[in-house]
């Protein structure tokens, strides 16, 4: 997937820095997806989380 583009396969992850691998997921998250309509990950994140602070709003699931 998109994390084989940072680090290649069996790269022991727990080697690298904490900050490394926020840079990583923060990119990754912010990268616009087709499946997603052209949004983000984290655009749908922020979406969902403001559509669940809606009072009186019914969801289902």
């Amino acid at each position: 997937g998109l994390l084989r583009q940072y680090f290649p396969k069996g790269t022991d992850l727990s080697r690298w820095p904490a900050t490394d691998l926020e840079a990583v997921a923060i990119a990754i998250n912010n990268r616009p997806r087709k499946i997603l309509g052209w949004k983000t990950p984290a655009e749908i994140f922020e979406e969902q989380l403001r559509s669940l602070q809606q009072p009186g709003v019914a969801t289902t699931g």
